[in-house]
Formats: structure tokens, sequence, C-alpha cells
């Protein structure tokens, strides 16, 4: 005779991978921030450079985002500031430069 199935053991087995994976994602997005140099921003700059890339309509800044993101992770080395600061000057969805962050500070 076959052993039933733990239905409630498979459950939990599943939320806890799913949590793990939540976790992985969460901490590897920070780490990307600060990889790119983008914690130097102030909070509310970043979170609004974000809803900007979010509402972006535009493929061809998609694209072009994506053409920056690919460049970037072929040519930094882990854990260097691989970016140009000119490129992490402009925001993303907007079509002039933002200030440079020393600018902001001064």
């Amino acid at each position: 005779m076959r052993k039933p199935r733990d239905y409630d053991a498979e459950l939990k087995a599943l939320n806890d991978k799913a949590r793990q994976l939540r976790e992985q994602k969460l901490r590897q997005l920070g780490e990307l921030v600060v990889v790119i140099g983008a914690d130097a921003l102030p909070i509310e700059q970043l979170a609004g450079a974000l809803l900007s890339a979010i509402d972006t309509r535009d493929a061809a800044i998609k694209e072009s985002w994506r053409k920056r993101g690919v460049a970037f992770f072929q040519t930094a080395p882990r854990g260097a500031r691989g970016a140009d600061k000119s490129d992490l000057r402009t925001a993303p969805g907007a079509g002039s430069p933002a200030p440079a962050a020393s600018e902001d500070r001064a």
C-alpha cells in the first residue's frame, strides 16, 4: 500500500522556498543599488527615478537602458563601481541629465 502524501508538509516546503527566493531577490536588488553607486542618491530621488522607469512606455528608451545594463554587467568587476558617473546622472525617463551627486552636496 502506498504512503499517503503529506500535503501540509509539501505546502510548507513550497512556502519556505518562495520566502527564500523573495529574500534572495531583495538582497540582490540592494546589492545592485550599492554596486552601481545609486546608494549615494537621496532615497526620494532613487524612488522617483525607478517610478519614472516603470511609467516609461517608450520602447527605444527601455531598450537603451537594457543595453546599458548588459554592458555594465559585462564590463564591471564584481563589487566595483564600474559605471561611468555621467551615466548615473541621467534619470530614467528624463531628457536632461540630473545634477551630479557632488553638485547636490555643495
